[in-house]
């Protein structure tokens, strides 16, 4: 069983604080490894979700360290307070991506084949309407179109962002703020950015489609 380094005393959580905002790295070091107790606390109500305990004390402790790099002394009064909520927060949004990840495998996942060889996924049995086959070749048609020119045309920012919101070239779709956080911009320039390249992309196909 881990053991961890015991809370510091609150005059010396707030000398480390003090010494870390003045850009001492070895301060922000012991208040995180002072506060892994804390970590551990929090992660164990956690245990009970088949997660493994390792796993959780390591995403717990991203979430400590967002707490001690973005504390305000002058809005919340004790660090652990504030950070026992963003460790919360942390191993939430970890096992949410993971559920949804599961139910995304589980529904893509191969379970069988069509007449012609193709492969059918759960998701194609649930989810496929009635085919129109003229639309449907359409359709596919005007998307091989897309992509064979839509890095002719965009900016190398904005082939990236599209790529990114929806899933091209195997990735997979992404919101505006996680994008926004890869590029260290606003979530409203990827906005723009992305509106930006959805224009320039509809001149790809004539008016009267």
């Amino acid at each position: 069983m881990k053991t961890f380094l015991k809370p510091l005393s609150a005059a010396e959580e707030q000398f480390y604080l003090l010494q870390f905002q003045r850009g001492d790295p070895e301060a922000r070091n012991i208040l995180i490894e002072h506060n892994l107790r804390l970590v551990a606390h929090v992660a164990k109500k956690y245990q009970g979700c088949d997660e493994d305990p390792d796993d959780l004390i390591s995403i717990g402790t991203i979430g400590l360290i967002k707490a001690i790099s973005t504390f305000d002394p002058c809005r919340t009064s004790k660090l652990s307070t504030y950070a026992a909520r963003c460790i919360d927060n942390e191993l939430l949004m970890m096992l949410r991506a993971r559920k949804k990840r599961s139910r995304e495998v589980s529904l893509y996942e191969p379970i069988g084949t069509d007449r012609e060889g193709n492969e059918i996924s759960l998701l194609d049995i649930i989810e496929s309407p009635p085919v129109d086959v003229v639309e449907d070749c359409f359709q596919r048609e005007n998307i091989l179109h897309l992509l064979r020119h839509i890095a002719e045309i965009l900016s190398p920012k904005e082939y990236h962002v599209i790529c990114c919101r929806y899933g091209l070239n195997g990735q997979e779709p992404r919101t505006q703020r996680e994008i926004a956080r890869e590029l260290s911009i606003s979530r409203s320039y990827v906005s723009r950015i992305e509106k930006n390249a959805l224009q320039k992309l509809r001149t790809l196909f004539p008016k009267n489609h």
